[in-house]
């Protein structure tokens, strides 16, 4: 089968692992040399953003900068018509819609699913398969209503299907797919009513693929079956040995969550058998992961699957379909590796490895090729919407010249002046140990009483003035030695952000998922500060401080100084797939405001409004009555009236204020 594949990417393996990183130069280090910025001695460009934020490598071919400075997006691809993201988000908050706001983009939507039908036909046509594909969309991705509504929509020319994994995904799935001949995968755990439901949908004309996840669920089949008098479509899921690679590596293999085992397969099909309903048993399913970076890992699967189809096949079961689940990655850093956040093969090397491998285990066995099925979810969803918010405030460390020196200063402080003083590119790493220990000493006299708390200040001061110097010596460097290597993340601001991360970006807290993260407009300007985002929350987890870069990953985050009073908009993308539907209510903080843009010869269009949640909905997720809560205050005004500890005038402005406070969007309004 030589030449079935075109060859993965050359960099698939260059990409530093989290583990033993202590053995190679790291990202942050890396980033401070020459050879990884652009040239200081020259003014900054849009090409030198590009590279610092990666967004050729990602964004392609949806996002990128304009001569202006500011990110644009092609929603229909390499197909022509691009927006400004700046001027888009103020003509939207023109129109009364506050940040945090959430922009998806349906042209994208559309691309992404003729891009994998068309990978797919392409690679059919090359090794002349006689079969078809015929992609599913997992609900569970997104299963917000207009972008069901849209896939279905996009999806009809291509027979495209949906997936469901519960009872209530699998109510969206019914009602919403009406494309003759799509089909309708039914997994996840199954009792009478799911099997009942999904069986009668065959007589309104559709297509529904029961597949069997637990041995239990067979006989249950098999039962409901004979009742309705319904011949179902079943499939099996298999447990493969072949294992993903990644954050969800382990949710294959034999202890892997859903699936059947081969000796459960085999009793699946003696089970179908006895009762006279083989013929039924048609796919074979399987998933080994989600956001697969590996493009060997798949093709492991495919060729395991492949010989437990084929054997399925020559056992008697009427076999149509293969189904090779999800998985599919999203290069989410732009480094084309096999790291976690990346992936090391195209959309056409996937689809190449998927028809070769299947077309040649069934040419083997002489078994007729199956239609081939995938259930892409993250691949699909995941580049239409983009998260946009603004930075509120920063929290700096102390910059600038230290204080000079006064007459019968502390020693400790005449060292660190000494210190400041004599810092060079020669000696900047004793300089940083000798700086680090007066802060120690510093604190200690302090604690003890021998230094005054004016004195601490002026010694911190000194501190954070050699850290300054040094770190600029640092960047110039070709190596940072390693007890240096948190320097930038010290030294790094917060910039506090208008969103909530357990609602918007909770994978990124909950398993340090990487997402591209940049500004929005200034991208002719350097950005000379380093940060870290911390979110609205009253919680220390509620930051980013995991950025993506090209081997590894920063701890800081390149932005401009903000300027009080002025508009300062970042843009978290890539986050189409999961993020809305897993975000919580930390601090009560509740879904943004959402709109969908579809693009024009005009421009563009606004398709749907999604208003994000109030208060006084938020409250009453918690069981909070908001009519109940406004007359507790007004029985407390009244009472403090009576008291008087308030005026009538004081009582009524909090009255009214808090009224109106309930009706309004959970998040801060700004400029």
């Amino acid at each position: 089968m030589g030449g079935k594949s075109t060859p993965t990417l050359p960099a698939a393996e260059n990409k530093l692992p989290k583990e033993g990183k202590d053995a190679v130069v790291k990202k942050d280090r890396a980033n401070l040399a020459p050879s990884n910025r652009p040239d200081a001695s020259k003014s900054w460009t849009i090409e030198d953003s590009e590279l610092l934020y990666r967004i050729e490598g990602w964004g392609e071919p949806y996002f990128s900068i304009n001569a202006a400075g500011h990110v644009t997006v092609s929603p229909k691809g390499d197909r022509g018509g691009s927006l400004d993201l700046f001027d888009l988000v103020n003509a939207l908050r023109a129109r009364n819609l506050g940040l945090p706001l959430l922009i998806r983009f349906s042209d994208i939507l559309q691309h992404r699913i003729e891009r994998l039908n068309a990978c797919f036909a392409k690679a059919i046509a090359r090794y002349n398969y006689q079969g078809s594909y015929r992609g599913v969309f997992p609900v569970k991705c997104n299963q917000q209503r207009h972008l069901v509504e849209d896939l279905v929509k996009f999806g009809r020319p291509h027979q495209f299907g949906l997936e469901a994994g519960s009872k209530p995904e699998l109510m969206i799935a019914l009602a919403m797919l009406d494309t003759p001949g799509s089909l309708l995968i039914c997994n996840g755990y199954k009792d009478q009513e799911y099997i009942e439901t999904a069986m009668l949908a065959t007589r309104l004309g559709q297509t529904p693929l029961i597949v069997l996840e637990q041995i239990e669920e067979v006989q249950l089949v098999i039962d409901v079956a004979k009742s309705l008098g319904i011949s179902p479509i079943l499939g099996v899921r298999a447990k493969l040995s072949t294992q993903g690679v990644g954050r969800w590596g382990v949710s294959s293999g034999d202890r892997a969550k859903f699936g059947l085992t081969i000796p459960e397969i085999i009793t699946a099909v003696d089970q179908l058998r006895s009762a006279e309903m083989l013929d039924c048993l048609q796919l074979l399913h399987f998933h080994i992961g989600s956001q697969i970076s590996s493009i060997n890992a798949i093709k492991e699967a495919i060729q395991e699957a492949s010989k437990i189809y084929v054997e399925l096949a020559q056992l008697g079961a009427n076999m149509k379909y293969l189904d090779v689940g999800g998985g599919l990655g999203v290069d989410y850093d732009g480094s084309q590796t096999n790291f976690h956040a990346s992936k090391n093969y195209h959309l056409q090397n996937y689809a190449n490895d998927i028809v070769a491998e299947v077309k040649e285990a069934c040419d083997e066995r002489q078994v007729t090729v199956p239609t081939l099925i995938s259930e892409s979810g993250r691949a699909i969803a995941s580049h239409q919407s983009v998260l946009i918010f603004d930075v509120l405030s920063t929290s700096d460390v102390p910059t600038g010249s230290p204080p000079p020196l006064q007459d019968e200063e502390h020693p400790i402080i005449r060292y660190l002046w000494e210190t400041y003083e004599s810092i060079t590119s020669e000696n900047y790493q004793e300089a940083f140990h000798d700086a680090t220990q007066f802060k120690e000493e510093a604190l200690s006299r302090f604690n003890f009483g021998y230094l005054s708390l004016t004195q601490r200040a002026r010694a911190e001061r000194l501190y954070w003035a050699c850290c300054e110097k040094i770190l600029g010596i640092a960047r110039q460097q070709e190596y940072v030695p390693d007890d240096m290597e948190d320097l930038e993340k010290i030294m790094a601001s917060i910039y506090y952000i208008n969103m909530s991360v357990f609602q918007s970006a909770p994978d990124s807290w909950a398993i340090d998922q990487l997402f591209p993260i940049m500004p929005l407009h200034r991208l002719d300007q350097e950005p000379t500060c380093r940060g870290i985002l911390a979110d609205l929350t009253c919680d220390s987890d509620g930051k980013i401080d995991q950025f993506i870069d090209l081997r590894d990953v920063k701890h800081v985050l390149e932005l401009h100084p903000f300027k009080s009073g002025e508009p300062y908009y970042l843009g978290l993308f890539l986050s189409g797939a999961y993020q809305e539907i897993m975000g919580n209510l930390h601090n009560l903080f509740g879904d943004t405001n959402a709109v969908h843009i579809q693009l024009t010869p005009k421009g563009y269009q606004i398709e749907h409004v999604v208003k994000g949640d109030t208060m006084t909905e938020v409250l009453g997720y918690v069981q909070y009555d908001a009519e109940d809560l406004v007359e507790s205050i007004r029985k407390r005004c009244e009472q403090a009236l009576q008291e008087k500890k308030i005026t009538i005038q004081e009582s009524q402005r909090l009255l009214q204020t808090y009224e109106q406070s309930l009706g309004r969007y959970t998040y801060l309004s700004s400029f």
